[in-house]
C-alpha cells in the first residue's frame, strides 16, 4: 500500500486519543501552529506534525510497550530527518488532554 493511501486509512481509523489531540491541534488552535495528522515523513507516518517547528508528536497505545526497540529506532530516523519527537501514552492524552497540549506549548516554546 503507498503512504498516502495508508495515511488516509489512518485518518479515518483514529483512536479515541488521537481524535481527542486532533481536535485541539486542528485549525491553528494550539497558539497559531499548524499540525498534520497522519503525515509520511521518511518511511513512516507520523502521528501529528508541525513542519515549521520541526516537531512531531506521536501518541501511543498499549501495543508500542512491546515495540519500544523498534519505537526508539524510529525516533532516531525522525531525528536524523531534523524533526524532534514527543511522544505520548494514549491514557496521558485521554485523562489530561490539556497537559499533553501544555508540554507540546513547552516543547514548541524552548526550541523555537
Amino acid at each position: 500500500m503507498n503512504p498516502t493511501t495508508r495515511a488516509r486509512r489512518l485518518r479515518r481509523d483514529s483512536t479515541d486519543a488521537e481524535r481527542a489531540l486532533w481536535s485541539m491541534l486542528r485549525n491553528r488552535q494550539l497558539d497559531g501552529h499548524k499540525f498534520r495528522r497522519q503525515t509520511p515523513i521518511a518511511h513512516y507516518i507520523v502521528d501529528f506534525v508541525c513542519v515549521e517547528q520541526r516537531l512531531i508528536i506521536e501518541v501511543d497505545g498499549g501495543q508500542h510497550q512491546d515495540r519500544a526497540n523498534d519505537d526508539d529506532e524510529r525516533t532516531r530516523i525522525l531525528e536524523a530527518e531534523g524533526y524532534r519527537v514527543l511522544r505520548f501514552w494514549n491514557n496521558e492524552v485521554l485523562t489530561d488532554l490539556e497537559a499533553t497540549a501544555t508540554a507540546i506549548l513547552i516543547e514548541i516554546e524552548n526550541h523555537p
